[in-house]
């Protein structure tokens, strides 16, 4: 009958009550890549009583970025995590609450406040490396896990726990993700040993998190860290998050920034060992930087293009996350087929990245895909590997941010060369959070002292921003551009504000969303209105040029 929809296609070979689960649980990724290949971009399959609806490519995954909190719930889907992260808390929590207590966290991953992470990181990189005998044979997916902990650790959740606690706080992650497991996707509270030590770490942690709490009360001086900011958060209605809850949204943090950091930068050291000369010219890039501006900074990690195009294409092809999740509230449609509600609907960013269509030769490594006259991670729903939509990834600034650092201070200071063949070398599809699979080995000696660069005087690439005009287009001139910024993508990282402070402006508050002080920049704005395009970590402004027509018009 004309107007009715059907059901998406049914993958075969279903098993009694477990569905497909042994087949997904296996290799997630080239399950999902064999539906991808047999039905298109969409597809139905089973997690044993729950049916999943599989949308690939960009236009069935902007059905999904694009949900609104009434038609998809990102709560429903994420009920592994409540052990974890708490009762009430993020994922748990009802949609206004999570909102509010995600805000809480924006404080410490803003421009501002990253500003003064690169040093930390940095010394943690060298701290190390240190100890390294030169020629030492390590174990690289180890290495960085161990380097990512540190460092976020210490940029976000303050000294007590990278220097108090490091060895009872390490072992505590370790127990809280070992209960990540796709069991716990269906019954997170089955009493197995691995869930046990898991909710055994979770009352440890809160019981730390309490003490803390009590002792930076009693300072004068307050800490600037991401806890910090939790513990003076207040909810609308006043109230102070408990720390049961400022415990789960620490781990919640962690948990983003660590996983995506510590697999992304593994696999970028590994594609740079096998490209000897695309490791010179990072290299090259790291050390011209290391002498203009003395030392690794904030600022001069804007000035590494071909290393931020390398972690761009690493996560293309390793992205950490292999599948995101959401409930059906409302029923939805795609083309001509029907999503009831109850269902789940999922996307598969591996899957998606290598999509012929949406990145020519996509098994190819090119960091030249993200060259201004190509662009291909511009398409918003076909490059995902933080996300996408209102629930991208907030951590995704701090996560490149972290990465970059950790690689410009590595490839500064060590020679690294791969052990095994080259062919050995491959992602770890067996755990939910994708790794290059241990044992890793990676040989590390230390770079020749004649062939690090001394540090040059420290060079200004461009004027400071303090003294500029809040300005529109010049008096009588018909504006040629309008700059826009889309709520939806909007996090307030404050990027756009340190770029441009001319043109745009992030409040204070948690939860204060970038705003326009200029719509039409003056052709001097312009460099500064791109720059905070480029850079903003969602994509979320545009800058439109005017027509012609319409810019008569407006200066009649």
């Amino acid at each position: 009958m004309p107007g009715m929809r059907r059901d998406p296609p049914l993958v075969p070979g279903a098993l009694p009550l477990v569905g497909h689960m042994l087949s997904f649980g296996k290799n997630p990724f080239e399950f999902m890549r064999r539906v991808r290949d047999d039905f298109g971009d969409i597809a139905e399959f089973r997690m044993f009583h729950q049916r999943m609806v599989l949308l690939t490519g960009d236009e069935a995954s902007e059905l999904f970025f694009r949900g609104t909190d009434e038609q998809l719930d990102q709560s429903a889907a994420y009920k592994l995590m409540t052990p974890i992260f708490g009762k009430g808390v993020v994922f748990d929590a009802p949609q206004d609450r999570k909102d509010q207590q995600l805000r809480m966290l924006m404080p410490a991953l803003r421009d501002k406040s990253m500003r003064s992470y690169a040093g930390k990181i940095v010394g943690e990189v060298e701290g190390l490396i240190s100890p390294l005998s030169d020629g030492a044979i390590v174990d690289l997916t180890e290495f960085t896990k161990e380097l990512t902990i540190y460092t976020s650790s210490h940029c976000l959740l303050g000294p007590e726990f990278r220097y108090e606690l490091t060895r009872e706080f390490a072992q505590i992650y370790h127990d809280l993700e070992a209960g990540v497991q796709p069991i716990a996707y269906i019954h997170p509270f089955l009493p197995l040993p691995a869930f046990k030590k898991r909710d055994r770490a979770r009352k440890r942690l809160e019981g730390l998190v309490s003490e803390i709490i009590e002792k930076r009360e009693q300072q004068a001086a307050k800490s600037t860290d991401m806890f910090q900011s939790l513990i003076d958060s207040r909810y609308k209605d006043g109230s102070r998050p408990t720390p049961y809850e400022i415990t789960g949204m620490l781990v919640g943090a962690m948990f983003a920034g660590h996983h995506t950091s510590s697999g992304t930068t593994a696999w970028v050291v590994l594609e740079l060992l096998k490209r000897p000369q695309l490791l010179k010219r990072v290299r090259e890039e790291v050390d011209a930087v290391y002498v203009s501006e003395g030392e690794v900074t904030f600022e001069s990690l804007r000035q590494l293009p071909l290393l931020e195009s390398v972690v761009r294409e690493v996560l293309r092809l390793h992205p950490p996350l292999i599948i995101l999740m959401r409930k059906v509230l409302e029923e939805i449609s795609f083309r001509d087929y029907r999503i009831t509600a109850g269902k789940y609907v999922c996307v598969a960013p591996p899957v998606t990245h290598r999509i012929p269509e949406l990145f020519p030769n996509p098994e190819a490594f090119d960091p030249d895909r993200y060259s201004p006259d190509r662009a291909e991670d511009k398409n918003l729903n076909a490059y995902q590997p933080f996300g996408g939509g209102k629930h991208k990834c907030s951590g995704n600034a701090f996560a490149m941010f972290q990465i970059k650092t950790i690689i410009a201070a590595l490839v500064r200071r060590m020679d690294l060369e791969l052990v095994d063949p080259e062919s050995y070398y491959h992602d770890d599809y067996t755990q939910m959070i994708v790794q290059p699979k241990s044992p890793c080995r990676v040989r590390f000696r230390r770079r020749p002292g004649d062939s690090i660069p001394a540090a040059a005087p420290r060079i200004r690439e461009r004027p400071s921003d303090e003294g500029c005009p809040f300005s529109a287009a010049e008096p009588g001139a018909a504006p040629r551009h309008r700059l826009e910024i889309d709520a939806r993508l909007c996090q307030g990282h404050a990027v756009c504000m340190s770029e441009a402070p001319e043109l745009f402006f992030v409040g204070e508050g948690n939860d204060a969303l970038g705003e326009v002080r200029v719509a039409h920049p003056t052709e001097q704005q312009l460099p500064a209105a791109r720059r905070a395009v480029s850079r903003c970590p969602n994509q979320a402004i545009k800058l439109n040029e005017i027509p012609a027509t319409a810019q008569t018009r407006g200066n009649r």
